[in-house]
Protein backbone atom coordinates (compact mmCIF):
# COMPACT_ATOMS: atom_id res chain seq x y z
CA UNK A 1 0.00 0.00 0.00
CA UNK A 2 2.96 2.34 0.73
CA UNK A 3 3.90 4.79 3.05
CA UNK A 4 1.48 6.94 4.43
CA UNK A 5 2.24 10.67 5.98
CA UNK A 6 0.78 9.69 8.78
CA UNK A 7 3.12 7.15 9.68
CA UNK A 8 6.21 9.18 8.95
CA UNK A 9 4.39 11.94 11.05
CA UNK A 10 3.97 8.72 14.17
CA UNK A 11 7.54 7.99 13.21
CA UNK A 12 9.51 11.34 13.52
CA UNK A 13 7.13 12.43 16.61
CA UNK A 14 8.55 8.84 18.30
CA UNK A 15 11.84 9.55 16.90
CA UNK A 16 12.42 13.20 18.39
CA UNK A 17 11.29 12.10 21.84
CA UNK A 18 12.29 8.52 21.96
CA UNK A 19 9.29 7.94 24.21
CA UNK A 20 6.10 6.49 23.07
CA UNK A 21 3.28 8.03 25.54
CA UNK A 22 5.12 11.74 24.87
CA UNK A 23 4.93 10.96 21.70
CA UNK A 24 1.42 9.92 21.54
CA UNK A 25 0.53 12.78 23.81
CA UNK A 26 1.91 15.69 21.28
CA UNK A 27 0.11 14.19 18.32
CA UNK A 28 -2.83 13.75 20.35
CA UNK A 29 -3.00 10.01 20.10
CA UNK A 30 -3.40 7.19 21.56
CA UNK A 31 -0.33 5.10 22.94
CA UNK A 32 -1.79 1.87 21.11
CA UNK A 33 -3.27 3.70 17.88
CA UNK A 34 1.13 5.53 17.67
CA UNK A 35 2.66 2.01 18.10
CA UNK A 36 0.33 -0.37 15.67
CA UNK A 37 1.16 3.18 13.07
CA UNK A 38 4.91 2.22 13.95
CA UNK A 39 4.73 -1.26 13.27
CA UNK A 40 2.43 -0.63 10.20
CA UNK A 41 5.39 1.12 8.89
CA UNK A 42 8.38 -1.15 10.19
CA UNK A 43 6.22 -3.97 7.80
CA UNK A 44 5.84 -2.17 4.74
CA UNK A 45 9.60 -0.63 4.40
CA UNK A 46 10.90 -4.58 6.16
CA UNK A 47 13.03 -3.37 8.71
CA UNK A 48 13.23 -2.07 12.17
CA UNK A 49 12.95 1.64 12.93
CA UNK A 50 13.69 1.33 16.68
CA UNK A 51 15.26 -0.52 19.36
CA UNK A 52 12.94 -1.12 22.03
CA UNK A 53 14.18 -2.13 25.64
CA UNK A 54 11.62 -1.66 29.30
CA UNK A 55 13.74 1.20 29.81
CA UNK A 56 14.69 3.11 27.05
CA UNK A 57 13.33 3.70 23.21
CA UNK A 58 16.71 4.04 20.41
CA UNK A 59 16.56 4.39 16.65
CA UNK A 60 18.14 1.73 14.55
CA UNK A 61 20.57 2.79 11.49
CA UNK A 62 17.55 2.66 9.16
CA UNK A 63 15.58 4.92 12.14
CA UNK A 64 18.43 7.28 11.76
CA UNK A 65 18.24 7.33 8.42
CA UNK A 66 14.85 7.52 7.63
CA UNK A 67 14.03 10.64 10.49
CA UNK A 68 16.69 13.04 8.40
CA UNK A 69 14.62 12.02 5.46
CA UNK A 70 11.48 12.01 6.69
CA UNK A 71 11.65 15.61 8.06
CA UNK A 72 12.54 16.68 4.69
CA UNK A 73 9.50 15.31 3.50
CA UNK A 74 7.18 16.89 5.70
CA UNK A 75 8.73 19.95 5.48
CA UNK A 76 7.91 20.33 1.82
CA UNK A 77 4.77 18.88 2.50
CA UNK A 78 3.90 21.93 5.17
CA UNK A 79 5.23 24.36 2.44
CA UNK A 80 3.48 22.67 -0.86
CA UNK A 81 -0.07 22.90 1.56
CA UNK A 82 0.79 26.39 2.41
CA UNK A 83 1.64 27.27 -0.79
CA UNK A 84 -1.98 26.45 -2.25
CA UNK A 85 -3.83 27.51 0.44
CA UNK A 86 -2.41 30.70 -0.16
CA UNK A 87 -3.10 30.80 -3.89
CA UNK A 88 -6.76 29.37 -3.22
CA UNK A 89 -7.14 32.52 -0.84
CA UNK A 90 -5.68 34.59 -3.52
CA UNK A 91 -2.53 35.55 -1.75
CA UNK A 92 -0.08 34.02 -3.89
CA UNK A 93 0.25 33.97 -7.42
CA UNK A 94 -0.34 36.43 -10.87
CA UNK A 95 -2.23 39.41 -12.15
CA UNK A 96 -1.97 40.15 -15.53
CA UNK A 97 -2.92 44.09 -15.63
CA UNK A 98 -3.36 45.66 -18.66
CA UNK A 99 -3.69 49.72 -18.44
CA UNK A 100 -4.46 52.18 -20.88
CA UNK A 101 -1.75 55.26 -21.04
CA UNK A 102 -3.70 57.58 -19.09
CA UNK A 103 -4.42 54.74 -16.43
CA UNK A 104 -0.83 55.02 -16.02
CA UNK A 105 0.13 58.49 -14.23
CA UNK A 106 -2.30 58.17 -11.24
CA UNK A 107 -4.73 55.40 -10.91
CA UNK A 108 -2.42 52.04 -11.54
CA UNK A 109 -0.06 53.21 -9.35
CA UNK A 110 -2.40 53.69 -6.28
CA UNK A 111 -4.17 50.32 -7.15
CA UNK A 112 -0.79 48.35 -7.67
CA UNK A 113 0.63 50.02 -4.13
CA UNK A 114 -2.77 49.13 -2.11
CA UNK A 115 -2.73 45.59 -3.65
CA UNK A 116 0.66 45.56 -2.68
CA UNK A 117 -0.05 45.94 0.95
CA UNK A 118 -3.20 43.05 0.97
CA UNK A 119 -1.24 40.81 -0.97
CA UNK A 120 2.07 41.16 -1.15
CA UNK A 121 2.88 37.55 -2.14
CA UNK A 122 1.04 38.44 -5.74
CA UNK A 123 3.11 39.32 -8.45
CA UNK A 124 1.68 42.02 -10.58
CA UNK A 125 2.80 41.78 -14.15
CA UNK A 126 2.23 45.55 -15.71
CA UNK A 127 1.17 45.57 -19.65
CA UNK A 128 0.68 49.44 -20.98
CA UNK A 129 -1.14 48.70 -23.97
CA UNK A 130 -2.95 51.28 -26.95
CA UNK A 131 -7.04 50.16 -26.43
CA UNK A 132 -7.76 48.26 -29.89
CA UNK A 133 -4.67 45.70 -27.99
CA UNK A 134 -6.16 45.62 -24.84
CA UNK A 135 -9.59 44.70 -25.71
CA UNK A 136 -8.46 41.93 -27.51
CA UNK A 137 -5.88 40.70 -25.07
CA UNK A 138 -8.55 40.21 -22.69
CA UNK A 139 -10.82 38.47 -24.94
CA UNK A 140 -7.83 36.48 -25.78
CA UNK A 141 -6.93 35.57 -22.02
CA UNK A 142 -3.67 37.22 -22.83
CA UNK A 143 -4.24 39.51 -19.31
CA UNK A 144 -6.45 39.20 -16.38
CA UNK A 145 -7.87 42.51 -16.09
CA UNK A 146 -7.88 45.15 -18.10
CA UNK A 147 -8.35 49.12 -16.91
CA UNK A 148 -8.99 51.74 -19.36
CA UNK A 149 -10.90 55.89 -19.38
CA UNK A 150 -13.60 56.52 -21.22
CA UNK A 151 -16.86 53.99 -22.05
CA UNK A 152 -15.92 50.92 -23.72
CA UNK A 153 -17.44 48.32 -25.65
CA UNK A 154 -18.37 44.89 -23.26
CA UNK A 155 -16.75 41.83 -25.20
CA UNK A 156 -19.04 38.48 -24.53
CA UNK A 157 -18.38 36.74 -21.51
CA UNK A 158 -16.32 40.22 -19.98
CA UNK A 159 -17.35 41.82 -17.16
CA UNK A 160 -17.34 45.70 -16.97
CA UNK A 161 -17.44 48.47 -14.50
CA UNK A 162 -17.06 52.18 -14.28
CA UNK A 163 -15.41 52.01 -10.79
CA UNK A 164 -14.02 55.74 -10.54
CA UNK A 165 -14.07 59.12 -12.32
CA UNK A 166 -11.19 61.90 -12.62
CA UNK A 167 -12.45 65.12 -13.13
CA UNK A 168 -12.11 66.85 -16.70
CA UNK A 169 -9.98 70.64 -17.12
CA UNK A 170 -9.80 72.46 -20.11
CA UNK A 171 -5.85 74.00 -20.99
CA UNK A 172 -6.25 77.44 -22.35
CA UNK A 173 -3.78 79.03 -24.68
CA UNK A 174 -2.20 82.37 -22.22
CA UNK A 175 -3.76 84.60 -24.50
CA UNK A 176 -7.34 83.29 -24.13
CA UNK A 177 -10.00 85.83 -22.95
CA UNK A 178 -11.20 82.99 -20.58
CA UNK A 179 -7.84 83.17 -18.72
CA UNK A 180 -9.06 85.26 -16.13
CA UNK A 181 -12.06 83.03 -15.41
CA UNK A 182 -12.48 80.81 -12.43
CA UNK A 183 -14.47 77.92 -14.31
CA UNK A 184 -14.83 77.54 -18.29
CA UNK A 185 -18.13 75.79 -19.36
CA UNK A 186 -17.90 73.49 -22.57
CA UNK A 187 -20.46 75.27 -24.00
CA UNK A 188 -18.47 78.37 -24.15
CA UNK A 189 -15.67 76.50 -26.05
CA UNK A 190 -18.49 75.08 -28.97
CA UNK A 191 -16.71 77.75 -31.75
CA UNK A 192 -13.02 77.91 -30.56
CA UNK A 193 -10.27 75.35 -32.27
CA UNK A 194 -9.47 72.48 -30.10
CA UNK A 195 -6.34 70.14 -30.26
CA UNK A 196 -7.27 66.84 -30.79
CA UNK A 197 -4.56 63.85 -29.55
CA UNK A 198 -3.72 61.58 -32.54
CA UNK A 199 -6.09 58.66 -32.49
CA UNK A 200 -3.38 56.34 -33.45
CA UNK A 201 -1.09 57.26 -30.66
CA UNK A 202 -3.77 57.19 -27.87
CA UNK A 203 -7.14 56.11 -28.84
CA UNK A 204 -8.28 55.41 -25.65
CA UNK A 205 -7.81 58.76 -24.60
CA UNK A 206 -9.37 60.46 -28.10
CA UNK A 207 -12.82 58.05 -27.71
CA UNK A 208 -12.78 59.78 -24.14
CA UNK A 209 -13.17 63.00 -25.24
CA UNK A 210 -15.07 62.31 -28.46
CA UNK A 211 -17.48 60.88 -25.97
CA UNK A 212 -17.56 63.85 -23.40
CA UNK A 213 -18.45 66.32 -25.95
CA UNK A 214 -21.11 64.47 -27.54
CA UNK A 215 -22.31 64.05 -24.37
CA UNK A 216 -22.10 67.64 -24.18
CA UNK A 217 -24.37 68.39 -26.95
CA UNK A 218 -20.50 70.52 -28.75
CA UNK A 219 -18.73 69.85 -32.24
CA UNK A 220 -15.66 72.54 -31.72
CA UNK A 221 -14.06 73.07 -34.85
CA UNK A 222 -10.62 70.66 -34.27
CA UNK A 223 -7.04 69.88 -35.20
CA UNK A 224 -5.01 67.17 -34.63
CA UNK A 225 -2.26 67.82 -32.27
CA UNK A 226 1.41 67.81 -33.57
CA UNK A 227 2.32 67.14 -29.60
CA UNK A 228 3.59 63.71 -29.35
CA UNK A 229 3.69 63.16 -25.51
CA UNK A 230 0.01 62.37 -23.74
CA UNK A 231 0.67 65.05 -21.33
CA UNK A 232 1.16 67.56 -24.01
CA UNK A 233 2.50 69.89 -22.40
CA UNK A 234 3.89 72.03 -25.41
CA UNK A 235 0.66 71.97 -27.70
CA UNK A 236 0.65 75.95 -27.22
CA UNK A 237 3.54 76.59 -29.80
CA UNK A 238 1.34 75.35 -32.23
CA UNK A 239 -0.94 78.56 -33.30
CA UNK A 240 -4.02 77.09 -34.61
CA UNK A 241 -5.19 75.72 -31.44
CA UNK A 242 -7.04 77.49 -28.23
CA UNK A 243 -7.92 74.74 -26.21
CA UNK A 244 -7.50 70.75 -25.39
CA UNK A 245 -9.17 68.63 -22.97
CA UNK A 246 -7.16 67.55 -19.79
CA UNK A 247 -7.40 65.82 -16.62
CA UNK A 248 -5.26 66.58 -13.50
CA UNK A 249 -3.30 63.37 -13.54
CA UNK A 250 -2.45 64.49 -17.23
CA UNK A 251 -1.27 67.62 -15.99
CA UNK A 252 2.31 67.38 -15.41
CA UNK A 253 4.76 70.29 -14.60
CA UNK A 254 6.66 72.98 -17.16
CA UNK A 255 3.50 74.04 -18.59
CA UNK A 256 2.74 77.39 -20.75
CA UNK A 257 -1.02 77.52 -21.12
CA UNK A 258 -3.75 77.91 -18.40
CA UNK A 259 -5.60 74.82 -16.51
CA UNK A 260 -9.19 75.62 -16.05
CA UNK A 261 -11.40 73.09 -13.99
CA UNK A 262 -14.86 72.60 -15.73
CA UNK A 263 -18.15 74.41 -14.53
CA UNK A 264 -20.35 72.12 -14.74
CA UNK A 265 -18.72 69.66 -13.75
CA UNK A 266 -17.00 66.78 -16.28
CA UNK A 267 -16.06 63.09 -15.35
CA UNK A 268 -13.79 60.94 -16.90
CA UNK A 269 -14.93 57.53 -15.91
CA UNK A 270 -12.30 54.55 -15.85
CA UNK A 271 -13.61 51.33 -17.33
CA UNK A 272 -12.40 48.26 -15.45
CA UNK A 273 -12.85 45.00 -17.49
CA UNK A 274 -12.54 41.18 -16.83
CA UNK A 275 -13.50 37.73 -17.30
CA UNK A 276 -14.70 35.75 -13.92
CA UNK A 277 -14.77 32.49 -16.04
CA UNK A 278 -10.82 32.80 -17.08
CA UNK A 279 -9.67 34.02 -13.92
CA UNK A 280 -6.77 31.61 -13.51
CA UNK A 281 -6.25 32.13 -9.71
CA UNK A 282 -8.12 33.81 -7.21
CA UNK A 283 -5.69 36.68 -6.74
CA UNK A 284 -7.22 37.98 -10.32
CA UNK A 285 -10.75 38.12 -7.99
CA UNK A 286 -8.79 39.49 -5.08
CA UNK A 287 -7.41 42.29 -7.23
CA UNK A 288 -10.76 43.61 -8.76
CA UNK A 289 -12.66 43.26 -5.29
CA UNK A 290 -9.35 45.51 -4.01
CA UNK A 291 -9.61 47.71 -7.53
CA UNK A 292 -13.78 48.51 -7.10
CA UNK A 293 -13.27 48.91 -2.89
CA UNK A 294 -9.67 51.18 -2.44
CA UNK A 295 -10.43 54.38 -1.87
CA UNK A 296 -10.22 56.25 -5.00
CA UNK A 297 -7.16 59.26 -5.87
CA UNK A 298 -7.35 62.08 -4.20
CA UNK A 299 -10.08 64.23 -6.08
CA UNK A 300 -11.45 61.78 -7.99
CA UNK A 301 -14.94 60.45 -7.26
CA UNK A 302 -16.16 56.76 -6.53
CA UNK A 303 -19.36 55.81 -9.56
CA UNK A 304 -23.28 54.05 -8.52
CA UNK A 305 -23.30 50.95 -8.73
CA UNK A 306 -19.63 50.33 -9.12
CA UNK A 307 -19.50 46.68 -6.59
CA UNK A 308 -22.35 45.43 -8.72
CA UNK A 309 -19.47 42.25 -9.01
CA UNK A 310 -17.50 42.87 -6.12
CA UNK A 311 -17.03 39.61 -3.94
CA UNK A 312 -15.70 39.25 -0.02
CA UNK A 313 -12.62 38.45 0.55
Amino acid sequence: MGVELRQLEAFVAVATELHFGRAAEKLHLGQPTLSELIKKLERELGTPLFTRTTRRVGLTGAGAELLTRSKVILDDVAAATAAVRRIAEGASGRVRLGITPPVAPVLAPLLCAQFAVEAPDVAIELRRMWLPMLIRALTDAEIDVAITCGLVSEPEGIVSEVFCAEPLMVALRPSHRFTSRSSVSLAELAHDVRGAVRESLFPAWALTQRQVLEAAGIAPPSVELEETDLNATRWVEQDNVDWILITPSLVGSHRDDVIKPLQPEVLVPYTLQWNPDRAQTPAVARFVHTALTVDPPAGWSRQPGHLRHATPW
